[in-house]
C-alpha cells in the first residue's frame, strides 16, 4: 500500500530520525513515499543520508525524497506532520522566559503558558498558518499532525483559520502514565484501563480501572502516589550522571540515579494538585506550572532548571539515530486509519465540541479518541473533576485572544491576552513588555500593529 507522508521540519534535532525509525518498522507503510521537508539544507541532507543508509542496509522498499520546496513536497500528500521552530530556538526561548521575569511576572518556564507562551505562539503560529494554507490548497484531504508547541494555542488558531483542515495535535506527555501506573499499582499495563485529558501539558488522569476485576483503580492511585513520587529522581540526578561520564569516571563510579534527588523532584505544583484536587497530573512542574496562578510559590524551581538544562544539552549534544524501537504514536494512528483497526488512542489534541463540557467548543483540548478507517473521533470526558475543570477554564480567554492577536496582527489583542493570563498580576508593565519583545524579536513579531 503506497502512501505519501510529508515530514515538515524533518531536519530538526531528533524528529526526522524518530519518525523514519517508526515508519521503517511499519508493514502497512512498507512501500510508502516519505518526503523530508526542511528549510535547513544541511540538516535535511543529514537525515536523508541516514535514511537512505538504513533503507539500503535493511532492504526496505520505502522511498525517501528530500526537498526544501513545500509546494513540491505537498503534491499528493496523504499525511503531513509538522514539527517546526523558528530562529535560534533556545536563544528565543530564554528571552521568552527571562524578559517577562525581568518585568516582574512570575512565570515558571515560559514555553507554552504565561507571557512566554504567548510570545512563543506569536512567533511560531504564523509560519504554521502558511504551511496549513498550502496544505489546504494543494492536498486538502490530507490528515495533518502537529508536534510543535505551544500545542493548544497553535491548534486552536489553526482550526479557527482553517475549520475544515483535518489537523490533530500529538504530544509525548501521555507516555508518563504508561511509565508510572504499572509500578504504582503493581500490575501490568495491560491490566490497567485509563483515560486522561485537559489541555496539552495541563492534563490529568480522569479515570482508571483494573481490567481483570473491573475495580476502580483511582483510590489506589491517590493512596500510593505520594510514596511513589516522594523519591522519584529528577533531572538533577541525571545531570550528575552525565557530568560524571563526561569527566571520564570509571564504570560503577557514577552517582546512583536516586542519589541527591530532592523530594518530589520537579513536582511541587504537581503535588499540590494531587493533594488539593485529588487528581494525578500527567506531567511535571515545568509544564503544568505554566497554567496555574500560584505555581511560582509551589514549584520546584531547581527541578525545572535541571530539566531545561538537560533538555537543552540533549538537543544540542545529542547523537540522533534511526532506532529500531518505536518512539512515536503517529505511525500506530496512521496504521489504524489505513487498516480500519478501531482502537482507543490515549491522547490527541482536537477541537472540543463538547468533549470537555466545561470548556467552549472552539478550544482545542487533549482527550482520548477512537481511531479507525473514518479518522479520529474524540471521547467525551464527563468524569473530569470539577476542581481541575475550574483551572482549565482560566485558559479560555487566553487562547481566544492569542488566536485573535495572530489572525488580526493585533498588538492590542496581544496585550489583552496577557492581561487575562493567570501569570500576570500587574497592569503597568504589560504594554512595555510587548514593545520590548517586539524590539528583541522583530523578525518574528514585527507584524503586530
Amino acid at each position: 500500500m503506497s502512501n505519501r507522508i510529508v515530514l515538515i521540519g524533518a531536519g530538526s534535532a531528533q524528529f526526522g530520525f524518530d519518525m523514519l525509525g517508526d515508519i521503517f518498522q511499519s508493514a502497512p507503510l512498507a512501500e510508502a513515499e516519505v518526503v523530508l521537508l526542511d528549510i535547513d539544507e544541511l540538516a535535511l541532507a543529514r537525515v536523508k543520508r541516514a535514511g537512505d543508509q538504513f533503507v539500503s542496509d535493511h532492504g526496505l522498499k520505502v522511498r525517501l525524497v528530500a526537498t526544501t520546496d513545500r509546494s513540491e513536497a505537498l503534491q499528493g500528500a496523504d499525511f503531513c506532520v509538522i514539527a517546526i521552530e523558528v530562529g535560534d530556538r533556545f536563544a528565543l526561548w530564554e528571552q521568552d522566559r527571562t524578559i517577562p521575569q525581568q518585568y516582574g511576572f512570575r512565570q515558571v518556564f515560559g514555553e507554552n503558558g504565561g507571557p512566554g507562551g504567548l510570545f512563543h505562539s506569536l512567533r511560531v503560529v504564523p509560519p504554521i498558518l502558511e504551511i496549513c494554507a498550502d496544505i489546504e490548497r494543494i492536498c486538502p484531504e490530507a490528515w495533518v499532525f502537529n508536534y510543535s508547541n505551544p500545542m493548544s494555542r497553535i491548534c486552536t488558531t489553526v482550526h479557527r483559520r482553517f475549520p475544515d483542515l483535518k489537523l490533530v495535535g500529538l504530544c509525548h506527555e501521555i507516555a508518563s502514565l504508561y511509565q508510572h501506573l504499572p509500578k504504582m499499582l503493581d500490575t501490568a499495563m495491560a491490566n490497567i484501563e485509563f483515560r486522561a485529558g485537559g489541555l496539552n501539558h495541563f492534563s490529568v488522569l480522569v479515570e482508571a480501572r483494573y481490567r481483570d476485576s473491573g475495580k476502580d483503580a483511582y483510590p489506589d492511585v491517590l493512596e500510593r502516589a505520594p510514596d511513589y513520587f516522594e523519591d522519584l529522581p529528577g533531572f538533577g540526578s541525571i545531570l550528575k550522571q552525565l557530568a560524571a561520564q563526561e569527566a571520564g569516571s570509571t564504570p560503577g563510579s557514577e552517582p546512583a540515579l536516586r542519589e541527591g534527588a530532592s523530594a518530589w523532584a520537579e513536582r511541587g505544583v504537581f503535588r499540590e494538585i494531587l493533594e488539593k484536587f485529588k487528581v494525578l497530573p500527567i506531567t511535571t512542574d515545568s509544564h503544568i506550572g505554566e497554567y496555574v496562578q500560584w505555581a511560582h510559590d509551589a514549584a520546584d524551581h531547581k527541578g525545572i532548571l535541571d530539566f531545561y538544562i538537560y533538555y537543552k544539552q540533549w538537543v544540542l549534544r545529542g547523537d540522533p539515530q534511526i532506532r529500531e524501537t518505536r518512539t512515536e504514536r503517529l505511525v500506530k494512528i496512521i496504521e489504524g486509519m489505513l487498516l480500519d483497526r478501531r482502537y482507543e488512542e490515549a491522547a490527541v489534541n482536537i477541537p472540543n465540541r463538547g468533549l470537555i463540557p466545561s470548556l467552549p467548543e472552539f478550544m482545542v483540548v487533549e482527550v482520548p479518541a477512537w481511531v479507525d478507517g473514518s479518522g479520529i473521533e474524540g471521547i467525551r470526558l464527563d468524569a473530569m473533576p470539577k476542581g481541575f475543570a475550574g483551572l482549565l477554564t482560566n485558559q479560555v480567554a487566553v487562547h481566544d485572544l492569542t488566536a485573535e492577536a495572530i489572525l488580526n496582527a493585533s498588538k492590542e489583542a496581544a496585550i489583552q491576552a496577557l492581561l487575562v493570563d493567570v501569570n500576570v498580576d500587574r497592569v503597568a508593565p504589560v504594554a512595555d513588555l510587548v514593545e520590548m519583545m517586539i524590539s528583541q524579536q522583530g523578525e518574528y513579531l514585527g507584524y503586530l500593529k
